[in-house]
């Protein structure tokens, strides 16, 4: 299993596709909305915008991650990204991230989108599992993930400094025969 073929995936509301360079400015927007920041942790360093072109540039040459810009496919507008990365082969699974600017939220777009990139590594990469961790306070982000078919399997409390307060992270999973279950249901 390779993650080095980068496909579009289409759904009712987004279109999944490649990086390319040009998407470097909309990302620089997005990744320092401060939505984003609070519920991701924000870069350690700021990025220049020409470290951002090499780095949305190279997405497509890297054969450990699948990175899609997640689209309107109303309007073709760039949104935010989904990420599968950390693949452990002997155990067929990955890490899940993603996130949304403000153009993209609460309108279904990141559970469609978080769904789609799901359909494809558990129906066409063969993955077993699909694990992520997300902040206890990102009620929006929770509840997008187990729409898509996460669920809760534990807690890491205080796990991490926000701002002057410990914030807890949930972990979540995603197992193969779950995922097969909630698309036989689908259709």
């Amino acid at each position: 299993m390779s993650f080095s073929v980068k496909p579009v995936l289409t759904g009712e509301k987004t279109v999944l596709r490649p990086f390319t360079e040009a998407d470097a400015e909309i990302m620089a927007e997005i990744i320092r909305d401060p939505e984003v920041v609070r519920f991701t942790g924000g870069p350690d360093t700021e990025f220049t915008l020409e470290q951002l072109r090499s780095w949305y540039g190279s997405r497509s040459a890297q054969p450990d991650r699948l990175d899609l810009a997640v689209t309107d496919r109303a309007t073709g507008e760039l949104v935010g990204e989904v990420v599968l990365y950390e693949w452990d082969a002997r155990a067929r699974g990955c890490t899940f991230r993603t996130l949304l600017g403000p153009r993209g939220r609460d309108r279904g777009l990141g559970t469609e989108a978080t769904r789609l990139v799901l359909g494809y590594g558990f129906e066409e990469l063969g993955l077993h599992r699909v694990q992520l961790e997300v902040y206890g306070h990102n009620a929006r982000a929770l509840r997008a993930y187990e729409k898509a078919g996460f669920v809760r399997e534990g807690v890491r409390r205080e796990a991490d400094l926000r701002d002057g307060r410990w914030v807890d992270w949930v972990v979540m999973g995603v197992l193969e025969h779950e995922w097969a279950a909630l698309s036989s249901r689908a259709r």
